[in-house]
């Protein structure tokens, strides 16, 4: 497994050594995420890809640049290695040479999610903790919370009053704590991060904890590796509070590194217009985010106060992406399309990172020569009220032949 050799700040470029500071830079306060870096040189001696061609299909098979030293602390679900469909009809169909989709709504709680909270819960287990925490508008409480079940830990998790029931259903059946938080995600992360340092519990928020960004990663890895080392030209994904987008942007980075891949994506984030503070910054050059409401269907990225707009601003500019907002509507009607036409359920933010690519190319800003992957961060059955908006209504028939068939002739429905 891996031992990370360095800490460095992404704001300052501070440099602390792994155990002296666990979260983020002392300079630069909670702004100061950190990158968590290892010994390339080293890694690359055993992460290859033949050796890669016998390991276990999950995300730990990268383990040398992984910040888990003892396997036996890895928890038992298994989580990564997720579909990656090449879905030609929709790259004619949008005027691009090809187009794929990452489906990390296959993972054991249904996100993308998964990946940051199977490292959270190992580095927890090597530290000695034996409670974890954190805010959440929904699929992270509900992925920390699983791990937390299989590793024998205690979870208390934050949301939003408003986090869709099928996501707080998730957090009370595998025997978490849930505090539903009057006010946003905001008020959920302030309260989350006074109680984590009043009780001492090993904070998973990813924006704080670098480790959990690690796990992130993996996504990207995969890519590149389905790809068969070579990645799409350009990755498509929604951003909230900034994590993913920036596990993105961190393992391409990790694998040229270690020489795995030559090029880095076009890394492209996809916002929701009522919640948009990264957008607008990047849009307007701004070397900071302001932090603002936040009111999009797509609850995953209803984040108006990103705390890791530092990584997601690095990770489009310095990979020559872009930003996209779309609307609700936008997303609501990419989720039945993307279902009809890749067989992908997606919830709302991960049709999000579709309806930004249909947006773009409706506009003419991609290249027809390009290869495009989005990723769909999240399974749709985790809110089912959003996709029944989407998705129109049933028929309502009398157990009759007769009568059904009359009903179809009436509504014109091809039989």
């Amino acid at each position: 497994m891996g031992k990370p050799m360095e800490l460095r700040c992404v704001l300052c470029g501070a440099s602390y050594a792994p155990g002296e500071v666990e979260y983020t830079c002392p300079k630069c306060g909670l702004d100061g995420t950190l990158d968590v870096l290892y010994d390339y040189e080293e890694a690359a001696r055993t992460l290859t890809s033949g050796a890669l061609s016998g390991r276990a299909s999950s995300l730990w098979r990268y383990g040398e640049i992984l910040p888990v030293e003892a396997e036996e602390n890895i928890p038992s679900l298994s989580v990564g290695w997720t579909p990656y469909y090449d879905c030609s009809a929709l790259a004619e169909e949008y005027g691009v040479r090809e187009f794929f989709v990452k489906d990390d709504g296959r993972n054991p709680t249904g996100s993308l999610k998964d990946r940051a909270s199977a490292v959270g819960v190992a580095r927890a287990i090597e530290l000695g903790q034996r409670t974890v925490a954190c805010a959440s508008t929904g699929n992270a409480a509900s992925s920390l919370s699983g791990f937390a079940a299989v590793g024998g830990l205690k979870s208390f998790i934050f949301v939003p009053e408003k986090a869709p029931a099928a996501k707080v259903t998730q957090l009370l059946v595998y025997g978490a704590t849930v505090v539903l938080v009057r006010g946003d995600y905001a008020d959920a992360f302030r309260l989350a991060t006074a109680a984590i340092e009043k009780y001492g519990w090993y904070n998973r928020n990813c924006a704080i904890n670098p480790y959990l960004v690690e796990g992130k990663k993996t996504c990207a890895l995969e890519i590149a590796e389905q790809s068969g080392w070579n990645p799409p030209d350009r990755v498509f994904i929604s951003v909230g509070d900034g994590c993913c987008i920036g596990g993105l942007y961190k393992g391409f980075s990790d694998l040229m590194k270690i020489g795995l891949i030559s090029r880095m994506p076009k890394i492209t984030g996809v916002q929701a217009e009522g919640a948009k503070p990264i957008l607008d910054a990047f849009q307007n050059g701004a070397d900071r985010v302001v932090f603002g409401p936040a009111d999009t269907v797509a609850d995953s990225i209803s984040v108006g106060a990103p705390r890791n707009w530092a990584k997601a601003l690095r990770a489009v500019r310095e990979s020559g992406g872009d930003m996209v907002a779309v609307s609700d509507a936008e997303i609501l009607s990419a989720i039945p399309e993307l279902a009809r036409k890749t067989g992908v359920f997606g919830e709302p933010a991960g049709a999000a990172a579709f309806a930004g690519f249909r947006k773009m190319a409706g506009e003419g800003r991609l290249g027809r020569k390009e290869r495009v992957a989005v990723v769909v961060t999240g399974n749709g059955l985790k809110d089912i009220e959003s996709a029944r908006k989407s998705a129109g209504s049933p028929i309502v028939s009398e157990p009759d032949i007769d009568r059904f068939s009359e009903q179809l002739e009436r509504s014109g429905f091809p039989c």
